[in-house]
């Protein structure tokens, strides 16, 4: 029906796409500050989903570390608090609150309120600092349904209230203190974000506040940093304060993917300075170390200026992965570890490329000028970074090398071996064969949908015949198609790809997605041949829900499944393409009235909203729905709810599932143990 409402309305469309002629001043709009972040609210955070929503904190908490680096805060504290309240405070020097001599109100309003106006223009108030464009604080002002800022200095307490950046309640005095300080509360603006962030009773994830909190003890030394959850009971409490700053940092990330003999180059710390092309002092930073072992991935790199990180990377880990490879490949022909056609020497130089093979870096940077691209500040552009970071750190390691030339030595072998296997690699690829996977029967059971457009497909992945049965009846044929598992899917953590292509349920979703797989560096030649490689324009679907019974067995299959799909597929959770569907755990019957529950708490609230007696299903399993009912609850896009797969920090994925799904059985009974407390039996 939509798609003929599309077609109908055609000549409408047109004249919206066209504009009116009817063009005059009356169509140009002027927004102030607060209503452009309101309307444009993508621009400032990036987005409105949980990502956004987490921004807000952020920008709140960079504000407090700029204070860090300024030298005048030692103590900050994070605070998830009851209806999706957040508290944030610091004891720095607290924002200014007389009158602003430009606005002709209270600088703290003027802070909050305006756009572009901050300390961070001016270099005497911070010499270095994350926010630079003076938009943060006004920007969680303006998205936040209530906002209280608390200041404490000249042995006084301020107050001030606002909703959505204006102001509620005039600045107060509320009290004394001979301490100094700002403390930010807020509670963001349901209207703003997405609605599926409120399916949760509480929006903030405190894992992804606490990880954050912790990255930010390790980046800013002798810095206590607090994280408290009021929202239960008891009430959760971390306190993170690191002596061995991002040497200390990178030995965590590391651990466990090298055992103490793993280690060519155990981690190594070292600091620099160099002039900026505006004269000023930039400070870098940098950890690394050399595993033996095969991770050649940008993944391995973590990159950070002014304590903000920079998750698509920038100049600063540009400049250290050149310094890197011209470092090591200088080495290799100075000391003649090339050789003539005839000789056991490698003939052909390596790539940069291969010299990150096992490599780990974390490389911070204090920057008093950073240009970044974007308010979220996700990609460092300064080229002078590209300099300050390639010379400080080709000086170091070159030194590093000339007096530990035994380690130089395994170092440069490694690489070589690593060029082998990118040459042996490379050379499979381009032989014009038959794929392996066109050798084997494709056993799978898809029931494909109609439509060709992976824009609009969505393929669902079952456990068994008989959900598959219930889903294949129940479902959208014209884009939602069916793969029924039969039994649980091969752990790919264990085995190498040669074994897992023998494997008919891991042949059935490479052929049924038609992206191809990924190949690792730890993969032999002979493992790779055929393979056809991953490509996410290759892809079919562009949604790929997994829809197990909400038990334990569905939860080992997820993870199985994930385990896949990170290892080999790795594309399409970074595409945003893999969910998980959320099959409802009862039905609840009053009368001729049933309702759904997801959760026990839903159910509790359901009997106690209704009058009468219920009569309530538990559901063990998919196959316990009909078509109709798993359609209603599970697959249709109106009321369904899915979550989707991400990758926040990929090294801590890659480090859990190793933990997980691997063959050492300790890091597994030790994140049991730690997590044993949260877990629930389902009988």
């Amino acid at each position: 029906m939509e798609e003929i409402k599309k077609i109908n309305s055609m000549n409408e469309e047109t004249s919206n796409l066209t504009g009116s002629k009817e063009y005059g001043q009356d169509k140009i709009k002027v927004l102030d500050d607060i209503e452009h972040v309101r309307k444009r609210t993508s621009m400032y955070i990036g987005s409105t989903s949980s990502a956004g929503l987490h921004h807000l904190v952020w920008e709140i908490l960079d504000n407090s570390i700029d204070e860090v680096l300024a030298g005048y805060c030692k103590n900050i504290t994070v605070e998830l608090m009851k209806d999706n309240y957040i508290r944030v405070d610091d004891d720095g020097r607290g924002i200014p609150t007389e009158i602003h001599e430009e606005t002709h109100v209270s600088t703290l309003e003027t802070v909050l309120c305006s756009l572009r106006a901050g300390g961070k223009f001016d270099n005497d108030a911070y010499k270095v600092a994350g926010g630079l464009h003076g938009v943060g604080a006004s920007v969680v002002n303006a998205l936040s349904d209530e906002l209280i800022a608390r200041v404490s200095r000249d042995n006084k307490v301020y107050e001030m209230s606002f909703s959505r950046g204006v102001v509620t309640s005039g600045l107060k005095e509320v009290g004394v203190s001979s301490k100094t300080g700002t403390s930010i509360t807020f509670l963001p603006d349901k209207t703003i974000f997405d609605e599926e962030i409120y399916e949760n009773e509480n929006i903030f994830d405190f894992e992804i506040i606490r990880e954050r909190v912790e990255e930010l003890s390790y980046l800013n030394r002798h810095t206590t940093i607090t994280i408290i959850d009021s929202r239960v009971e008891p009430i959760v409490k971390y306190v993170y304060m690191s002596e061995g700053g991002i040497a200390e940092f990178l030995e965590k990330r590391v651990k466990g993917q090298a055992m103490d003999d793993g280690m060519i180059i155990p981690i190594e710390y070292l600091y620099g300075e160099a002039k900026s092309k505006d004269n000023d002092i930039i400070g870098v930073e940098i950890a690394f170390c050399y595993t033996r072992y095969h991770k050649n991935s940008s993944e391995n790199f973590l990159g950070f200026v002014n304590r903000i990180k920079t998750i698509e990377g920038g100049k600063h880990i540009d400049g250290f992965k050149s310094a890197i490879g011209k470092i090591l490949l200088d080495y290799a022909e100075k000391n003649e570890f090339f050789g003539k056609k005839g000789t056991k020497k490698p003939i052909e130089p390596f790539k940069y490329e291969d010299t990150r093979d096992g490599l780990f870096a974390i490389v911070s940077m204090k920057h008093p000028r950073p240009q970044f691209e974007g308010q979220t500040k996700t990609k460092l552009g300064n080229v002078d970074a590209f300099k300050a970071v390639s010379s400080i750190f080709e000086e170091n390691f070159t030194k590093f090398l000339d007096e530990n030339p035994e380690v130089a030595s395994q170092l440069i072998q490694k690489v070589i071996e690593a060029s082998a296997n990118r040459i042996a690699a490379d050379k499979i690829r381009n032989v014009d064969r038959k794929s392996a996977l066109d050798n084997l029967s494709f056993a799978s059971k898809l029931a494909d949908c109609r439509s060709k457009n992976p824009e609009v497909s969505e393929l669902f992945i079952v456990e068994g015949d008989s959900a598959g049965g219930s889903a294949k009846q129940g479902r959208n044929s014209e884009i939602q198609a069916i793969l029924p598992l039969r039994g649980k899917v091969l752990n790919v953590e264990k085995v190498k790809i040669s074994r897992a292509l023998e494997n008919n349920e891991i042949i059935s979703l490479i052929k049924a997605i038609g992206t191809g797989y990924d190949i690792r560096p730890e993969d032999t030649a002979e493992d790779s041949i055929g393979h056809i490689l991953f490509d996410i324009q290759k892809a079919r679907y562009n949604k790929i829900v997994i829809m197990t019974d909400a038990d334990v067995d569905g939860a080992h299959i997820r993870i199985l499944l994930l385990t896949f799909f990170y290892r080999r597929m790795k594309g399409l959770i970074e595409s945003g393409f893999i969910y998980f569907a959320q099959p409802p755990l009862y039905k609840i019957q009053f009368g001729n009235s049933s309702k759904y529950a997801y959760s026990d708490e839903e159910k509790d609230l359901i009997i106690s909203s209704n009058n009468g007696r219920p009569s309530i299903q538990r559901y063990k399993g998919l196959g316990e729905m009909d078509p109709v009912q798993l359609w209603e609850t599970t697959m249709d896009p109106d009321r369904r709810i899915l979550l989707k797969v991400t990758i926040d920090d990929a090294i801590l994925a890659d480090r859990t599932f190793s933990d997980l799904m691997g063959e050492d059985v300790e890091p597994r009974r030790k994140y049991i143990q730690e997590r044993a407390k949260f877990g629930t039996v389902d009988i």
